[in-house]
């Protein structure tokens, strides 16, 4: 079974034919893509200065951001290390530092290392950064935006 949504067609099938208008245009226009997405940290970096940097920016990985951390002399003595190297190449923006590597990530919180995880995981293989949830109180159904969001807010 594929996914569909906005902006996504099962493989192998051709795109859904947009509706003409009456006077010659199509109605229906596809979402752009989007290759970054905005964040925010459960608890923060903190640089060492002290400065907590919660807002940030991560784009959608590259076969060559995946490939080339296996070269890595670290993740080739610890595999769980892959995940560090990696987010530091796909982070764009962390609050007001100027640039963000796989140091800065190895120096997070295991909270927001697993934040950041798994929004990597929904950006890159799940194509958006909802999640299903439902209501404790009343069981009710329904999705949230995690992009932009700190946890537990809705």
């Amino acid at each position: 079974m594929r996914r569909q949504g906005p902006g996504l067609a099962a493989q192998g099938a051709p795109p859904p034919a947009a509706p003409a208008e009456a006077g010659g245009g199509a109605v229906g226009v596809r979402e752009p893509l989007r290759t970054e997405f905005e964040f925010e940290l459960p608890r923060g970096y903190v640089d060492e200065s002290g400065t907590v940097h919660r807002t940030g920016a991560m784009r959608l990985a590259t076969a060559r951001d995946e490939l080339l951390p296996l070269r890595d002399v670290r993740v080739r003595e610890n595999p769980a290390y892959l995940s560090v190297v990696l987010l530091g190449r796909v982070i764009t923006r962390l609050g007001t530092l100027a640039v963000v590597h796989d140091g800065t990530v190895e120096n997070m919180f295991a909270s927001d290392l697993a934040f950041l995880q798994d929004f990597y995981r929904r950006i890159n293989a799940e194509g958006h950064t909802r999640a299903a949830v439902s209501c404790p109180h009343c069981e009710g159904a329904f999705e949230v935006e995690l992009a932009g969001s700190r946890l537990g807010e809705s």
